[in-house]
């Protein structure tokens, strides 16, 4: 099958490669993200591939079934930048990677609660100016705090796990309740607002769907506790970023780390150290001391690009050999409000 590989780095390529070596799946490499202005570089191509920040809307499909694209292949998770039902009037099958390592990102989750605790980045800059002085780097035990998780798929899950390991009580939200996250020492589900109420941190490890987008609003923030830590490893529209810059200035929330910003298509995955950023609420995010922003790198390790590579294939093959595939998206899966892989 020949595929048209869309916003392709160094690394993409390295591990499509080694996938591909088993296999005879034409791969042809592209720079540019997919979009409708992108979209007729697919020309000649079976299938397109495409990652979280590329664009597959009702416009950009359709020009893709004009080059004659039969299949569409996410090589991530997350879907919401395509248009199911678009994809299936056109006849563009969509297959995604349901599931890679989800220590990658359970485990960037706590590192980002390790590193606003204990202000590590802080520190780190701090010790290479020679400076030694321990005044406000001061942070708190974690034994004994409470973590809320919002959203208890495999992600949720392993960074409950993880946190309960330090001694940390659980409180869980799931429009799916998981028994196994009940199982976690004296973990417990509650309503949203008693997560908000009570928790010391909040993690969000939740898909973004229509009723999950801005699930950490104003009137959310307003519920919690004074000085809360709020991590988003997850999707960035989850998070109303004015309403959380709100909650900064005003000490409601005293921590936050991101791995994923709302505005991140014009920013993430760039090397822009030698351009302006006009996005002024990024930049005024940055400003904050008390915030760490890492650019939606949560995903980013071997274990897990590898995986990623081989269900890419994999979903291919299905395709390639008219069989059916495990991971192909229904339009209809769309509105089922599930957590996160």
């Amino acid at each position: 099958m020949k595929i048209a590989v869309f916003n392709t780095r160094k690394y993409d390529r390295q591990f499509l490669d080694r996938a591909n070596v088993k296999r005879d799946h034409e791969l042809i490499y592209l720079e540019p993200r997919l979009d409708a202005t992108t979209a007729t570089l697919a020309t000649g191509a079976t299938a397109a591939c495409i990652f979280v920040n590329d664009t597959a809307d009702a416009h950009t499909l359709k020009l893709l079934a004009s080059e004659g694209v039969q299949y569409l292949l996410l090589r991530c998770t997350g879907f919401n930048q395509v248009d199911l039902k678009v994809a299936e009037e056109v006849g563009i099958k969509v297959a995604r990677v349901t599931n890679y390592s989800p220590y990658s990102v359970a485990e960037h989750a706590v590192g980002l609660v390790l590193m606003l605790n204990r202000k590590l980045h802080r520190a780190f800059n701090r010790v290479r100016d020679d400076n030694f002085a321990l005044d406000g780097l001061m942070g708190f035990d974690l034994h004994g705090r409470t973590v809320g998780v919002i959203g208890t798929g495999k992600i949720g899950m392993i960074f409950a796990q993880i946190m309960h390991g330090f001694g940390c009580q659980l409180l869980g939200y799931d429009a799916y309740p998981n028994s196994a996250f009940e199982a976690i020492g004296a973990a417990r589900y509650v309503e949203l607002f008693e997560l908000l109420e009570n928790s010391d941190i909040i993690s969000l490890h939740c898909p973004l769907l229509p009723s999950t987008e801005h699930i950490i609003n104003t009137n959310a923030i307003d519920q919690m506790k004074p000085g809360v830590m709020l991590i988003n490893t997850s999707r960035g529209k989850l998070v109303d970023t004015k309403s959380v810059i709100e909650g900064i200035k005003s000490g409601k929330i005293g921590y936050l780390g991101i791995d994923v910003y709302e505005q991140e298509d014009n920013l993430f995955f760039e090397d822009l150290s030698d351009s302006v950023i006009q996005d002024d609420t990024f930049q005024l995010l940055q400003s904050f001391p008390n915030v760490v922003i890492t650019a939606h790198q949560a995903f980013f390790t071997e274990d897990a690009l590898t995986t990623i590579a081989e269900t890419t294939l994999f979903n291919a093959d299905c395709f390639a050999q008219g069989q059916h595939c495990p991971n192909e998206l229904k339009f209809e899966e769309k509105v089922i409000v599930k957590s996160s892989a």
